[in-house]
C-alpha cells in the first residue's frame, strides 16, 4: 500500500505561480513512476505530468513547456511547478503513484486561477 498527500493548491490570479507537493509513504519503494492529474466537473481525468523511477518526464500538450515536475526521493515527494497559469489550469489536481500493478491516489487539491 501507499499513500499520497497533496498540498499546495490554492486561489491564485491568472500569470501566477503554484507549486504542488505530493508526499508518498507506505510502500514506496514499489513505485514506479508518480504523475499529476487534473479533474474538472463533468470531464474525465487527465493526465498532466508524469516521473520515472529513472526521471524521465512526460507532459501533456497543454502544460508543456509551462509546468514542471519533479521528485525528490530522500524526501519521497513529487512536485509540481505551475507558473503562468491561466484559467484552464483550473481542477483539482491528484497526485498518482504506479507500482507495476496498482494505481494509488492522494486526495485531490484545488486549483482555482482567477482575477
Amino acid at each position: 500500500q501507499v499513500q499520497l498527500v497533496e498540498s499546495g493548491g490554492g486561489l491564485v490570479q491568472p500569470g501566477g505561480s503554484l507549486r504542488l507537493s505530493c508526499a508518498a509513504s507506505g510502500s514506496i519503494f514499489s513505485i514506479n513512476g508518480m504523475g499529476w492529474y487534473r479533474q474538472v466537473p463533468g470531464k474525465e481525468r487527465e493526465l498532466v505530468a508524469y516521473i520515472s523511477s529513472e526521471f524521465t518526464t512526460y507532459y501533456d500538450d497543454s502544460v508543456k513547456d509551462r509546468f514542471t515536475i519533479s521528485r525528490d526521493n530522500a524526501k519521497n515527494t513529487v512536485y509540481l511547478q505551475m507558473p503562468s497559469l491561466k484559467s484552464d489550469d483550473t481542477a483539482v489536481y491528484y497526485c498518482n503513484a504506479f507500482d507495476g500493478e496498482y494505481h494509488y491516489w492522494g486526495q485531490g487539491t484545488q486549483v482555482t486561477v482567477s482575477s
